[in-house]
């Protein structure tokens, strides 16, 4: 009954807007050119393209591209040096120790700030966009700040973690995630100790991770499964298992009893169907449709689809994934124009999809904390809420200076940001369009532009606004032209859709 949701999209139904949409959705957008390019191959080998993406060939992430010595733990011949000056009250020595921390953290923290440039410029220049499109779905999913960790390098290897598993097994991801060491460190893990259990981990595993707040389990079963999870430490850059910490006692989780380890602990979790249910959950909001409010038949019977999808295939994303982007459903009219732009997403997208100049990479990360979405610093454990909680009066006004200065390079005066006087043809655009003698026709190119920018169909106010302006600044549709209509299109609020 359920598997009736995912039905496919018939092949006739797979035009060049569902392969535009089919771009924003599972990566962040493309020119005109690669949605033309898709959709002549059809609806199965473009969805192949973008999932199985092993075939496109992409720049290897090194595990040494980022220094893991700036917060390097302390020699035994440190510590010793720090004891004996904290003994003897030695001012001088602990004011030197004091200030070689602080050395170490700022340049820890000049080193953030190129990992999320780093990134960011990843997510614009990938031939494989879903593989960074899931990878940021991990990073607000298993949400870890960098405030509390204080180690770029954590963050890169937890970074990497992410993308190894993009569109692989959840449950392997999640037996990787409670031996990793940013995550070990944010949720305090490295302090728990069977002589006294720490919740937090086994908390939000539940809570935030898998299950859903109150779903399927108990206080009784959180404090079982931080037993379960004694033990679970880190040194340095690598996982270790302090055996001598470990509860190696019978714990009782969610009806099931045995020496429960992090592994059994999380099995125990991974075999209900509440966990499923809940990663189908998360991943329909992120990829088809960011409801608020009470969820309709459809988006129930789509998601419980979703769910049994996932348990037939025992956690691999490819096979969900696969089938999500080939459904009916995710090109049904409901579902475009259903997601609100994240600030990564608008960023992102309008460099891949207009082409436009990146300007400067400190500048669009700048920016996307402006607006909410500081890469590698999600506010919380629970990562960003997404959705409406985008948009407010001020993330609106940041959301059109971006566009303005990615279209034309001029920066607003209250931003530290470079102004650029790198040139953006946006002819390319409405290449296709062109008549035997190269012109294009104004109505024609206006509504396309509209058609290609919005989600959804312009209205016919809308298309005779624009079209209004335009034609007020002259009747041949240039380069000049162009990026007015673009930078009046960036602005609308159906722009900020996807």
């Amino acid at each position: 009954m359920f598997e009736d949701a995912l039905k496919p999209l018939p092949e006739k139904a797979f035009d060049y807007f569902a392969a535009v949409h089919l771009l924003n959705r599972a990566g962040f957008g493309g020119t005109p050119s690669q949605a033309r390019a898709l959709a002549d191959m059809g609806l199965n080998k473009a969805v192949d393209q973008l999932v199985k993406y092993e075939s496109q060939p992409v720049e290897p992430v090194k595990a040494d591209l980022f220094d893991n010595s700036i917060m390097s733990p302390l020699t035994d011949e440190q510590r010793e040096t720090a004891r004996k000056a904290r003994l003897s009250n030695d001012e001088e020595a602990l004011a030197a120790l004091q200030r070689e921390r602080n050395r170490k953290q700022s340049e820890d923290r000049k080193q953030i700030a190129q990992l999320q440039k780093w990134w960011i410029k990843r997510m614009i220049e990938t031939p494989r966009p879903l593989e960074e499109k899931m990878t940021l779905f991990f990073h607000g999913h298993f949400a870890t700040g960098y405030r509390t960790i204080e180690d770029s390098f954590h963050m890169y290897q937890q970074n990497q973690l992410f993308r190894k598993f993009a569109t692989g097994n959840f449950a392997h991801l999640a037996h990787r995630i409670i031996r990793d060491p940013a995550m070990i460190k944010y949720l305090d893990n490295d302090e728990n100790q069977k002589s006294k259990p720490n919740e937090n981990m086994a908390r939000e595993l539940m809570e935030l991770f898998t299950l859903g707040e109150g779903r399927g389990y108990t206080e009784d079963d959180i404090k079982a499964g931080a037993r379960a999870l004694t033990g679970y430490t880190f040194k340095d850059d690598t996982f270790y298992f302090n055996n001598n910490n470990h509860d190696t006692s019978a714990k009782n989780i969610m009806g099931k009893s045995g020496q429960f380890d992090g592994d059994g602990f999380l099995d125990v979790i991974l075999a209900r169907n509440e966990c499923a249910e809940f990663m189908a959950g998360k991943l329909f909001r992120f990829f088809v449709n960011d409801f608020s409010g009470d969820m309709s038949k459809d988006q129930k019977a789509f998601i419980l689809a979703m769910a049994n999808k996932l348990r037939a295939s025992k956690y691999e994303l490819k096979p969900l994934l696969d089938a999500v982007f080939s459904s009916a459903y995710f090109y049904s009219a409901q579902n475009r124009g259903a997601i609100i732009k994240s600030p990564i997403q608008l960023t992102v997208q309008a460099v891949r999809s207009l082409r436009t100049p990146v300007r400067e990479l400190s500048a669009l990360a700048s920016a996307t904390d402006l607006m909410g979405q500081n890469v590698f610093f999600p506010p919380n454990v629970k990562g960003w809420d997404g959705g409406r909680s985008w948009i407010n009066t001020s993330t609106l006004f940041i959301r059109q200076n971006v566009l303005v200065y990615l279209l034309t390079g001029r920066k607003p005066d209250m931003y530290e940001w470079q102004a650029s006087d790198i040139p953006f043809d946006a002819t390319h655009l409405v290449d296709h369009l062109r008549q035997p003698d190269g012109s294009v026709d104004m109505a024609s190119g206006i509504e396309y532009l509209l058609r290609f920018n919005l989600a959804q169909s312009p209205s016919p106010l809308r298309l005779k606004q624009v079209m209004a302006f335009a034609t007020s600044r002259g009747e041949r549709l240039d380069n000049d032209r162009i990026i007015a209509v673009l930078a009046l299109t960036t602005a609308m609020p159906e722009y900020q859709l996807c």
